[in-house]
């Protein structure tokens, strides 16, 4: 980085999107994202679907869990 930048011309909240949503890029280790894309292929899905199916799965287990444990 410069040890100095010039913000004289510029414009406070120019991509400033009210109501915008943050997408998080979620990076998988190597072994993990080939076994994610392996199981995609067999199974004809969308990596993005695979994923969002596993991590669904885990947090219904985990609030099981801890509804059980509670009891």
């Amino acid at each position: 980085m410069k040890p100095q930048y010039d913000f004289s011309t510029a414009k406070r909240g120019r991509f400033y999107r009210k109501g915008a949503t943050l997408r998080l890029p979620i990076y998988l280790g190597a072994k993990l994202q080939d076994q994610v894309e392996s199981l995609a292929t067999r199974t004809g899905r969308d990596i993005g679907d695979v994923v969002n199916q596993i991590v669904k799965n885990e947090i219904r287990l985990i609030d099981e869990l801890a509804t059980h444990k509670e009891t």
